[in-house]
């Protein structure tokens, strides 16, 4: 016998039962967008690998031990997507898009990092992204906060989240503080982990990032970003705090948040929760001024973040926010009781579909017994069963069985049997 084929570690299925909470957080998402007037951008999950060496750098974690990268047939060198901002930049530049005009947009779908699996990460994540493009002002960043929270509350997740703020400044007053940051590292090198000494010389901000325990005092009094600002950049991020001040929206200013990506400048967000542990970051993003200019185009402003679908949706399961309707559950379970009835069965299955579109009903298919039918209508979890013997057909009518319930059966007339299904499943809201 030949050995099973399983699926690539960190590479998981989504099976039957988790789909309705994917459809049910990507449903949210896709109304809340629109209602925002984001527009939906989709790109290729490959890309060339120059890409997103230039973008996201190429001494960065993610560039140096996480991306698949592979040769074609015709020796291009090309890259599962990391992550989707680049490809949304590279797409929006090559179409035209960011030529003299706004751009707000959105996408989603799946990522690609060689990183140790482990509960909400995978080697295959999913994520949603919302980029705008051609507003340089702190009004378009309190908007991209100001819609994840708008999502947070829709969900039932605001009160477990916290957002967490930081302005990286410009690039400039960034390059002036790298050199403050490494003098000070190298007076404490002897504190450094090896990992830490080895983005000294190649990207010492991450230092600050670090979770190394045996680092946290020595990282707690190094020299603050936030104190070497540009002028600008300290304007932009007071008139930004403002907004969310009125806005009602709570912060936390943690000048240890300096982002993964060499992209970033100005603003920097997360959205963080303690409800899974060291997996706090559910959404995280900021400014990307430079990033157009850095991939061939012209100086574009833009704002961004990302949010991982893995994470949001086991935190959703893990505080038991999940409506129960969210979770694709039968309304009817509709039985013929023999074959001469399974062809009236199918049309009245479809009659039902087309005067209430909303309900969710499945035909039982493939015969067998009485015993075997039941258990199957009561293990499909619906809540109704329709069952359409002989008397029934010659009748016009059904029997009622109520699988959830207590309740004696009913025989209906097949003509008000829309009427009556609203009715019983009205206070679920389901039809």
């Amino acid at each position: 016998m030949s050995k099973k084929i399983q699926a690539i570690r960190g590479m998981n299925d989504l099976l039957p039962d988790q789909s309705p909470l994917w459809q049910y957080f990507e449903g949210q998402v896709r109304t809340l967008m629109s209602r925002y007037g984001y527009d939906e951008i989709r790109t290729p999950i490959v890309e060339q690998t120059a890409l997103f060496k230039r973008s996201i750098g190429e001494v960065t974690d993610i560039v140096e031990k996480e991306m698949y990268t592979f040769e074609d047939r015709n020796g291009d060198s090309l890259t599962l997507r990391p992550e989707g901002t680049a490809s949304c930049v590279r797409a929006a530049m090559e179409h035209g898009l960011l030529h003299n005009q706004t751009q707000r947009l959105w996408y989603q779908g799946p990522m690609f990092r060689h990183e140790r699996p482990q509960k909400g990460r995978y080697r295959q994540f999913h994520q949603v992204g919302v980029e705008s493009f051609g507003l340089e002002g702190p009004d378009i960043d309190a908007e991209m906060i100001l819609l994840s929270a708008r999502l947070w509350k829709q969900l039932g997740l605001f009160e477990h989240v916290t957002l967490e703020l930081n302005s990286l400044g410009s690039p400039e007053a960034r390059a002036a503080y790298r050199d403050t940051l490494v003098s000070y590292f190298e007076a404490h090198h002897d504190q450094l982990d090896e990992d830490s000494r080895r983005r000294l010389t190649s990207n010492p901000l991450r230092i600050l990032d670090s979770k190394n325990p045996d680092m946290a005092a020595m990282l707690a009094d190094a020299p603050r970003l936030m104190d070497h600002l540009d002028a600008d950049s300290q304007d932009h991020f007071a008139r930004l705090t403002a907004m969310l001040d009125a806005a009602g929206i709570a912060y936390v200013i943690n000048p240890r948040l300096v982002r993964g990506l060499d992209y970033y400048s100005r603003t920097v967000f997360e959205w963080t929760t303690t409800a899974l542990g060291s997996q706090g970051t559910v959404c995280a993003g900021g400014r990307f001024d430079g990033l157009v200019e850095q991939l061939g185009g012209k100086s574009v402003p833009a704002v961004g973040f990302a949010m991982g679908i893995e994470r949001l949706i086991l935190l959703l399961d893990t505080l038991d926010l999940v409506p129960d309707a969210a979770r694709g559950e039968l309304d009817v379970y509709l039985l013929p009781m023999g074959e001469a009835t399974e062809p009236a069965a199918l049309l009245l299955a479809e009659r039902l579909r087309e005067a209430l579109p909303e309900l969710r009903l499945q035909l039982h298919c493939g015969g067998g017994s009485f015993k075997s039918r039941i258990k199957k209508a009561d293990k499909s979890g619906a809540r109704l069963a329709l069952l359409l013997g002989e008397d029934e057909l010659v009748g016009n009518a059904v029997t009622l069985k109520f699988l959830r319930e207590e309740r004696e059966q009913q025989r209906l007339d097949q003509a008000a049997l829309a009427e009556t299904l609203t009715s019983l499943l009205a206070d679920e809201s389901l039809v």
